[in-house]
């Protein structure tokens, strides 16, 4: 033990003298572990997120959407609209495959929306049954929700978000006040919890929730909807539950070629996030790659420099007994004592660093253990594989030769 100190102070000595290159070498090793760490860490959360994200549309869910929709990117578009679909399609589903566990056709326009003096110019108001909230896993935080009876009897009353509430109605109680939509008086009867932005863009806080049969009857005058919600009973049906759907709905629309609806799987939508987050890390760990590349480099070029300088001390060293594995221990120690510099640097600046851009995106905070692990191995693995040509150099110097110089 007291060797390895010994050999440990002698590394601090040396390296100090050659401050700069070994700021360049450490910086390296740093770059790598701050990469590899942060960019783990980044990819754990934007995973997490997606999940999240997924979970919170609802469980095992499929969307029939009116028109042809085609993923752009991450997200979806619409590319022609139909009104073809209607609340009749969502029953014959639910009837027509035992595989369904429930569902929830809805329709959606924009509407201006007013209370006493404050105007909202276009609010997406959403016609939905009872059932939708537990569908699509949307919950009210204060009043309540649409019931039956607000569907059956075509009642005036609506479920505002909480962007719409806060707006509206900044420090006032919403609930049983009247807002102009449109031409038509609505009731407040709920204010719904904070859901935020969801995969196609739509800002769920900024809408409003109306009864189905009172959005079709009083605020459009129409028979064919947007969406029908599906739930299916299990995750791993959800593939044949979509297939089913769509012989469904092509024989009922007497569909010979072009289809006037597209089912959505949630999950595909997903997976293209999560390619997204693979070429993320993919590019980081390139990135890792390089920066610990450059920082054994620089171990390298340092440690040849330092065996050069130390000729004369290896000599001495050697003429005096020690042996060749007593000189290569001490230049590994020293280049390992390098990379173990940058790297723990690395942890620390990672970690403050990851702290602040969950901070900052409002990401979840999540700590990749993958990355500590690989990042710290990766530090010792550089040090010593740069550690071993110096070395190997140091041993063959000659204490004849060094002295009589």
């Amino acid at each position: 033990m007291n060797r390895i100190f010994l050999n440990l102070s002698i590394a601090i000595k040396s390296l100090l003298n050659f401050k700069l290159r070994t700021s360049l070498a450490i910086l390296g090793v740093l770059l790598g572990t701050f990469s590899l760490i942060v960019v783990s860490n980044l990819t754990k959360s934007l995973t997490k997120r997606t999940i999240e994200e997924s979970e919170s549309f609802g469980k095992n869910l499929l969307i029939v959407r009116s028109g042809i929709v085609r993923k752009m990117g991450t997200s979806t578009r619409l590319l022609s609209e139909a009104t073809t679909l209607k609340v009749e399609d969502g029953l014959a589903i639910m009837q027509g495959s035992k595989l369904i566990n429930d569902i929830s056709p809805s329709g959606n326009k924009p509407f201006p929306v007013r209370y006493k003096s404050t105007i909202l110019k276009s609010v997406l108001c959403v016609g939905v049954t009872p059932n939708y909230e537990n569908i699509r896993n949307f919950h009210v935080a204060t009043g309540r929700f649409i019931t039956e009876e607000d569907n059956k009897n075509v009642r005036k009353v609506a479920v505002i978000g909480e962007k719409v509430a806060e707006r509206l109605f900044k420090d006032e109680d919403p609930i049983n006040k009247y807002i102009l939509i449109w031409r038509v008086p609505c009731q407040v009867i709920g204010v719904m919890e904070e859901k935020g932005i969801d995969i196609s863009g739509v800002d769920q806080d900024n809408q409003i929730f109306l009864p189905l049969n009172t959005y079709l009857r009083r605020f459009i005058n129409k028979d064919y909807i947007n969406n029908i919600s599906v739930q299916v009973v299990d995750e791993k049906a959800i593939p044949l539950a979509k297939k089913e759907i769509e012989d469904i709905l092509r024989k009922r629309h007497k569909i010979k070629n072009s289809d006037d609806f597209t089912v959505i799987d949630l999950k595909d939508v997903m997976s293209l996030k999560t390619q997204a987050m693979s070429m993320i890390k993919t590019l980081g760990n390139i990135s890792a790659i390089l920066s610990f590349l450059i920082g054994g480099v620089g171990i390298l070029s340092i440690m040849i420099l330092i065996v050069n300088e130390r000729r004369l001390e290896i000599g001495i060293r050697r003429a005096v007994g020690s042996r060749k594995r007593d000189i290569v221990y001490q230049f590994l120690i020293e280049s390992s004592f390098i990379s173990f510099i940058g790297g723990t640097i690395g942890v620390f600046i990672s970690l403050i660093s990851s702290f602040f851009i969950f901070k900052i995106t409002n990401l979840p905070f999540t700590l990749s253990p993958f990355g500590f692990i690989v990042s710290f191995f990766a530090s010792v693995l550089i040090g010593i594989i740069a550690g071993i040509y110096p070395s190997q150099k140091a041993t063959k110097i000659q204490p004849v030769e060094v002295i009589r110089k």
